[in-house]
């Protein structure tokens, strides 16, 4: 039985690794999408969207069904909770990315984005790609140093968003109703899913050390 209690928890992990790449896969499709203004590669992101919310439940069902039957004590138990937080914020990443995914769609054949916030949104998206990246790496090693250099990543989109609400807020915004929704709407997505990659980590340390908020 402990065998197979064993190697239950290490399929956690495998399913686990198996979401945190699909989410890694989804933020470069959709910010491909995004800055090219490609519904084609948009449909891919948000139909691929359902692959991801199905292993989450399934993940969720294993992790569920392990807590009732088995009674893990300890690490085991530790292992298992954070497998169920990690897997609801993971999700979330993927419907982030889906909902970038949504705006290109409901924009096109027009970019989303303005020309003058472009630059922006690839800073974003390419700390938020690095993030998810970092994760799929920090599943497989659980190198400390991984979740500190997420963090900082974090921090970086955090001050590009707050300046994207100043951009907004200035006098030389020009922009209509619309296109002012969508700038904030993107820019809180990807500032969003960075936060969700921060949890994850954390999560990830508090499996190594027992310490839910661990850095």
């Amino acid at each position: 039985m402990r065998k197979l209690f064993q190697e239950d928890l290490h399929n956690l992990g495998d399913k686990l690794h198996e979401v945190v790449v699909l989410v890694h896969q989804a933020m470069g499709k959709a910010y491909r999408a995004f800055e090219t203004a490609n519904v084609h590669l948009a449909e891919e992101v948000i139909a691929d969207d359902v692959q991801i919310d199905r292993l989450q439940a399934m993940l969720d069902e294993k992790a569920v069904e392990l807590l009732a039957l088995q009674g893990p004590v300890a690490s085991d138990l530790r292992l298992v909770v954070g497998a169920l937080r990690m897997s609801t914020s993971m999700e979330r990443m993927g419907d982030l990315a889906r909902h970038i995914a949504q705006l290109v769609r409901l924009r096109y054949p027009e970019h989303v984005a303005e020309h003058s916030l472009r630059r922006v949104y690839q800073e974003m998206a390419e700390k938020d790609i690095l993030i998810a990246k970092k994760l799929v790496e920090l599943l497989l090693t659980r190198d400390p140093q991984l979740i500190s250099e997420i963090e900082s990543l974090n921090e970086q989109i955090n001050d590009l968003h707050a300046g994207v609400f100043i951009t907004i807020a200035g006098d030389q915004w020009t922009a209509g109703g619309a296109a002012s929704a969508d700038a904030a709407l993107t820019s809180r997505y990807f500032e969003r899913f960075a936060d969700h990659g921060v949890s994850v980590a954390r999560k990830v340390g508090y499996l190594h050390t027992g310490e839910l908020n661990a850095r």
